[in-house]
């Protein structure tokens, strides 16, 4: 059982919630959202993003590979009778992409935890229709606190002007960035806490 599967029911918290919020009002902000649009979110989780867009797109597909998120995601959508939205266990890094294409492809905190950067973002630019939009809300570059410096198997953010050049390179234009919440996060035992910029970065297919 993965740390996610295990985080899993107690993961929609209040201060999780706001920041899907926030970062939902910026992607309204910046795309021309129609109910025509089909979506694709990777790294959903228990689906917070995409249950704050969907009364502006239209069908959604889910992607994530922790069961146990997914397990949560399926009573929420199942709660809320959200016959548009789609969950699938899917690892982009491993898995063979699904058949069809999006308009819009986004993910929210889930860039940091791949290791090879340039091969999902050619994986979301593959999964878009031409002229579909990418938005990653992900982290500023930081010192390695957010998740603790003993943990090496995640980014530390991501400078802006380097992700938009690899994200150039896979075939996008139209790379915007801006920062869409800060979040307040505990960062050792005696309680200090530090606030991270959480970026979205918007970017089209040509």
């Amino acid at each position: 059982m993965s740390r996610f599967d295990e985080e899993a029911k107690d993961w929609d918290t209040p201060e999780s919630q706001e920041r899907a919020e926030n970062i939902a009002d910026a992607i309204k902000a910046h795309i021309p959202l129609s109910k025509e649009m089909s979506a694709f979110e990777y790294g959903c989780g228990t689906g917070q993003l995409s249950f704050e867009l969907r009364d502006e797109i239209g069908s959604i597909t889910l992607a994530d590979s922790s069961t146990g998120m997914l397990d949560v995601l399926r009573d929420k959508i199942k709660a809320e009778s959200a016959e548009d939205m789609t969950p699938v266990k899917l690892d982009l890094t491993k898995d063979p992409l699904p058949s069809e294409q999006f308009d819009l492809v986004y993910t929210m905190m889930t860039l940091h935890h791949i290791p090879d950067t340039q091969l999902i973002l050619n994986q979301f630019h593959e999964l878009l229709n031409p002229g579909g939009y990418l938005c990653v809300a992900d982290l500023d570059k930081e010192d390695g606190s957010f998740h603790g410096h003993d943990v090496d198997d995640v980014h530390k953010g991501f400078d802006r002007e380097d992700l938009a050049r690899l994200v150039e390179k896979q075939g996008f234009t139209d790379i915007s960035f801006k920062t869409a919440y800060r979040m307040e996060k505990e960062i050792n035992e005696q309680g200090e806490t530090k606030i991270f910029p959480v970026f979205l970065m918007v970017a089209q297919k040509e």
